[in-house]
């Protein structure tokens, strides 16, 4: 891709980024005082999610479980292409366990209603795992192409091994 579309891709993702970080802020670290008597910290995976599964509503299940992941999968689209040094699978699903494990100790720690739960980071961090394979993959590497070197001939090979 040429440096000029690869710059213009990169401000359009860095944008995109600002703007889901700020609705990530607002449905995250927003008090919830309603939520006051519900929440509580959990740091064993799996029992909240038990906990989501056990409601007789699925629709509940559905909504938290489903919005945890889909708060994650921008994360997986965006970081690749944002930040090129950071486009591997592991590289991305560890910036965004990291930025959820920050943003859950916040609300945890500053947010009245709100509690730390290491199931939303895994959720999170999930949705991550989905958006880059969907999409992010490919976009990092389209705005990101690693340049190659050309193909040595055979002849060619034989001159440098015999010199």
């Amino acid at each position: 891709m040429p440096w000029p579309l690869r710059v213009l891709a990169m401000l359009c993702a860095f944008g995109f980024m600002v703007a889901f970080a700020v609705v990530l802020a607002k449905l995250t670290l927003e008090p919830s005082p309603a939520s006051v008597s519900m929440a509580h910290t959990n740091l064993h995976p799996g029992s909240t999610l038990h906990t989501y599964l056990d409601q007789p509503a699925l629709r509940d299940a559905v909504k938290q479980i489903g919005g945890n992941v889909l708060l994650g999968v921008p994360f997986g689209i965006l970081v690749p292409v944002v930040a090129p040094r950071a486009r591997g699978l592991l590289r991305v699903l560890l910036l965004t366990a990291v930025v959820m494990l920050l943003v859950e100790f916040a609300q945890g720690a500053l947010v009245e209603g709100r509690a730390f739960d290491i199931d939303d980071v895994i959720l999170n961090t999930a949705g991550a795992l989905i958006g880059y394979v969907l999409l992010g993959r490919r976009l990092g590497r389209a705005v990101h192409a690693r340049e190659r070197l050309p193909r040595r001939t055979t002849k060619q090979t034989k001159q440098t091994k015999g010199a």
